[in-house]
């Protein structure tokens, strides 16, 4: 049988290391208890011990030129190794910069010397180990001799000092990690490697040299000495191990034939196996059975609910007259399991959960599964049961007295298609999910194609159905898969082509759009004359004209990177030998799919078989036809990388024979996917011919006169004079008051005199006579006939006036004619003084505030702050619950609102300049200064608006007005020391109450 999907991703993988934290809590994990006193003084001790892990594995990492500096010089002769190190390495200050082998030379020379010059010679250097620390002391095995570095080449010394200096990296890993595990699952296997590429002898001393140069750095610090000493141990005893070999599993009429890497083996052996043994003591074999208890109801049932569960054949089995594995049947046979994992569930589910208690795994295929099912539909439980322990798999894996266990990633070879079902299954909350898992995995294996992604439901939001997308790296581990194979082929839709044929044909490859298809964008040449075909040089001439070249290079950009290339992303040189003949349009295709934006955008944050899917799409026009395509440039991309993939892509012949040279691509074929999500359904309407607008003639309607004054800069400025109606014939105005009309100037006749507007006729009253005092006097002036205007005008006109039209066709009021600018010019009083009695109290939180005053502080903070009570889901709860629990004063959770998501908002929406005020009005509760306002929005240009707010917040005015427990309130209505009169005006001007936004969204700041 051959599985080809998976229900797993690629971050299902097994742990090939360990760490001191996650051992101590495992073992505790395992035997379903809290960590014993000796686990947690371990944890302690490792925990306490952080700071010296960390400052050791720096101190390393800081010397490890030094380290391997002198490793190599102990092992190679005839040369200065560290000069083939990939960087070179910086020797302290130098006036004169050095080359890379001359730095090494030097760095060399310092390491092999430094303060012991006068060692002696090479004798005396080799001698060298028979001093120093008796547990670092270097010990030149039989056969050593040193390695010539000219003989050795080039290429193996640059792979020599990588190793050397990969060594060391894992030492600092293992000694921050406090367990060493990490090396011996990275480093068991090497020891062939080493005898068969360069020296084993070699590689053994010179870790002893790194074990000396490391243990040196730590003279005077015992804990981190022994700790480094312990890891280059481990390396070395590993060294000493042969590789060890595979685990294979045989393959069967229902499992198939898989192999594990050692690697992944030797990292699963920590976990704890219990075994019964007759030696043990009581207390031992009390912890044997727990287990087993553990192992079938996925707890200590005994612990947990007081039930001891086959007790005489749990005591039979402590005195050795059955076997562990009789044990686990009687447990599997008794009412309890079958009370607990087969009366609740479905046959399916049953035979799911019985190879999670008896064989430790998950189900491996469904002709597995089908075998299983028929047998506990025929025979029932005990039948499961016995066919489970009698298995030779069961003999094969626990034997007789091994208590079975968990076989999770790593432990054996398991196919990956049941991967995310495993490590569901694994779960505690397995017994209290019915629905089972693998029937309907392995039964999807069989159904057709669904629309749904290979890798699980919903990680591609695009439609790419053969490349893997993860949106997050906490991404959950999807169970249900879809079968796409090896041999899958992808059904595709013409995209507007004219009669494609059959897929991967010569008429497929040829097919051209019709005429509702895409547009095809062709460089046009230039005719020179001559032949048919203008030559040049003895070449074809691919120069375009100047339209054409403009129109193919915005659809290259278009097509190759999205959009039409943002400034310092055009290949300006590629374009401008494009326009000038040098290169075709094909070399210019490529020279945009391999620059730095389309890399970018389509190949650096990518998966790479969604990266290879994306390019597959821009290049060529289409999606993949399925895996066997991605695998032939996946193998492309990890022999050439990026530029071996758009070479591959540009250079095949479906590119020619398509595309050519001077046609730009475009999409050609689509998936059903892609037709679907670029249906949008609110616009499939049905027609109504009602809905649409009269298409008959009619008058043409009066337009207003518009009130915009074109500038000569061309922009629109508003008047300053509202629309005045206009005026035909003579008008009278009644004045009350004193005022002496003017007599009207006499209008010449002839043809050289200007018309002008005939004067009104004004009707002038006295002031309003009082009790006891004389008549009014009346005055009118029709041409000259009133009486003499008196001698004294009052200062101003006291009374009303009113005008009166007459004479032509239009009759109505007027306004005075100077009144439109006394109106434009006239200052209306500040809106906030008459909406001060709106402002509500200070308010103060007290020392040990009450509920509602807690609750009355919250919402009136939000009030001032955002001019709105935030939704439920919007509010700051743990803000909240910390000023309730006194952990926040009230100036502190003032700043947490301030610097939340909410206000940031408010004010992102606001222009600049209202932004600042809002600010202000909302923290310092007045209107910003210029000055101020400068700061605020040079803070927010140079740091960002966080910076702009908190700048508001550390304001001294904010400390002596409001303190730690007042919330801020608009306070700038009154007059301050140091605070202009201007600033209060401006204060009440923005102000429009508690029911308005302030400042207002429109109006003048």
């Amino acid at each position: 049988m051959t599985v080809t999907a998976s229900s797993g991703s690629t971050r299902v993988s097994p742990q090939r290391y360990d760490t001191l934290p996650l051992s101590s809590v495992r073992r505790a994990e395992q035997q379903d208890r809290f960590p014993d006193g000796g686990e947690l003084d371990s944890l302690i001790t490792f925990f306490q011990s952080g700071q010296i892990r960390v400052e050791a594995a720096r101190r390393i990492s800081a010397n490890a030129d030094a380290i391997v500096a002198r490793a190599a010089n102990r092992i190679f002769t005839g040369g200065t190794p560290l000069s083939y190190l990939d960087a070179p390495l910086s020797v302290g200050t130098t006036e004169t910069p050095l080359a890379a082998d001359q730095v090494a030379f030097q760095k060399s020379v310092q390491t092999f010397t430094g303060a012991e010059a006068s060692r002696g010679n090479v004798f005396t250097r080799l001698l060298e180990g028979a001093g120093g620390d008796a547990d670092v002391r270097v010990i030149l095995p039989t056969g050593f001799t040193a390695i010539s570095v000219g003989r050795y080449g080039t290429e193996r010394m640059k792979k020599s000092i990588r190793d050397l200096a990969w060594f060391l990296r894992y030492v600092g890993y293992a000694v921050v990690a406090g367990d060493p595990s990490i090396l011996a699952v990275n480093t068991r296997g090497l020891r062939d490697i080493l005898e068969k590429a360069c020296s084993l002898t070699a590689t053994n001393v010179a870790l002893q040299e790194m074990r000396a140069a490391a243990a040196g750095l730590f003279k005077g610090e015992p804990e981190a000495r022994q700790l480094v000493i312990d890891c280059f141990d481990v390396l070395l005893k590993e060294l000493e191990v042969p590789t060890p070999s595979a685990r294979q599993r045989l393959g069967s009429p229902v499992n198939q034939g898989l192999q594990l890497p050692a690697i992944y083996a030797l990292a699963a052996e920590g976990s704890q196996r219990f075994i019964m043994r007759p030696a043990m003591s009581g207390a031992q074999k009390a912890e044997v059975v727990r287990a087993a208890y553990r192992q079938v109801f996925e707890r200590d049932i005994v612990k947990g609910y007081s039930q001891v569960v086959c007790p005489v054949e749990a005591t039979q089995l402590r005195q050795g007259q059955i076997s562990m594995r009789e044990f686990i049947r009687s447990l599997g046979n008794s009412n309890e399991y079958r009370r607990q994992f087969y009366g609740r569930f479905v046959n399916s589910r049953v035979v799911e959960l019985a190879f999670r208690h008896f064989l430790g795994r998950g189900i491996s295929s469904r002709e597995e599964f089908t075998r299983f099912f028929d047998i506990v539909s025929a025979k029932g439980l005990k039948g499961l049961v016995d066919a489970l322990v009698n298995s030779m798999e069961y003999a094969r894996v626990f034997g007789e007295e091994t208590v079975p266990y968990l076989r999770d990633l790593g432990e054996e070879a398991q196919e990956s298609a049941g991967w995310g079902s495993n490590r569901k299954l694994f779960r505690f909350s397995a017994p209290f999910e019915g629905a089972p898992q693998y029937v309907t995995l392995y039964a999807s294996y069989r159904q057709p194609l669904p629309d749904q992604h290979p890798y699980g439901g919903g990680n591609d939001p695009l439609g790419l159905n053969y490349g893997a997308i993860f949106p997050s790296g906490t991404a959950s581990v999807a169970t249900r898969a879809v079968p796409f194979g090896y041999d899958t082929r992808r059904l595709l839709i013409g995209n507007g082509i004219n009669q494609p044929g059959p897929m991967n044909s010569a008429q497929f490859r040829k097919a051209v759009p019709r005429r509702v298809g895409p547009k095809v964008l062709r460089l046009q040449q230039i005719a020179t004359g001559g032949a048919s075909v203008p030559r040049r040089g003895g070449q074809p001439s691919i120069r375009g004209t100047e339209a054409s070249t403009q129109a193919v290079i915005r659809g290259v950009y278009n097509q190759i990177l999205g959009n039409a290339g943002y400034a310092g992303e055009r290949n300006t040189v590629e374009e401008i030998k494009l326009e000038n003949g040098d290169i075709s349009l094909r070399e210019f295709v490529r020279q945009v799919a391999r620059s730095n934006a389309f890399r970018r955008r389509y190949w650096s944050g990518l998966y790479i078989c969604k990266a290879i899917e994306v390019i597959h799409r821009r290049l060529l026009g289409r999606p993949t036809f399925g895996r066997w395509e991605i695998d032939q440039y996946f193998g492309i991309a990890a022999r050439s990388g990026f530029y071996g993939v758009v070479d591959a892509l540009i250079n095949s012949p479906e590119y020619n024979e398509t595309f050519g040279e001077d046609t730009v691509p475009y999409e050609r074929f689509i998936t059903p996917t892609d037709v679907n999500s670029r249906r949008v359904p609110a616009l499939r309407r049905p027609f109504q011919a009602g809905a649409y607008a009269d298409l008959t003639l009619a008058k043409r309607p009066d337009v207003a006169p518009s009130q915009q004054l074109r500038t000569s800069s061309g922009d629109p400025v508003s008047r300053n004079l509202t629309s005045r109606p206009l005026v035909r014939g003579g008008w009278t105005a009644q004045i009350s008051g004193g005022q002496v009309p003017l007599a009207p100037p006499s209008a010449s006749a002839g043809p050289g005199s200007v018309r002008q507007a005939p004067l009104p006729s004004r009707r002038w009253s006295g002031v309003p006579s009082r009790p006891g005092s004389s008549a009014p006097t009346a005055w009118q002036r029709p041409g000259g006939a009133s009486p003499a205007a008196p001698s004294t005008l009052p200062a101003a006109a006291s009374g009303n006036w009113r005008a009166v039209l007459a004479g032509g066709a239009l009759t109505g009021s007027a306004p005075a004619p100077s009144g439109a600018m006394e109106k434009a010019l006239r200052t209306s009083t500040p809106q906030g003084f008459r909406r001060r009695q709106s402002l509500g109290r200070p308010l103060t939180l007290a020392k040990a505030p009450t509920a509602a005053e807690v609750k009355a502080v919250v919402e009136a903070t939000y009030r001032q702050l955002l001019n709105r009570q935030p939704l439920s889901a919007e509010r700051l709860g743990d803000a909240e619950s910390q000023l309730r629990d006194g952990q926040l004063s009230v100036a502190e959770f003032v700043a947490v609102v301030a610097g939340s998501d909410l206000f940031q908002n408010r004010l992102d929406r606001l222009a600049p300049l209202r932004g600042a005020a809002a600010a202000y009005l909302a923290l310092l509760g007045r209107a910003a200064q210029p000055a101020e306002a400068s700061r605020y929005l040079a803070a927010r240009v140079r740091s960002g608006q966080q910076a702009a707010v908190r700048l508001v917040l550390d304001n001294p005015e904010y400390a002596s007005s409001f303190g730690q427990d007042t919330v801020p309130y608009l306070r700038g209505l009154q007059t301050a020391d140091g605070i202009p009169l201007a600033t209060v005006n401006r204060t009440a001007s923005l102000y429009g109450g508690n029911a308005a936004l302030n400042p207002a969204p429109r109006g003048a700041i």
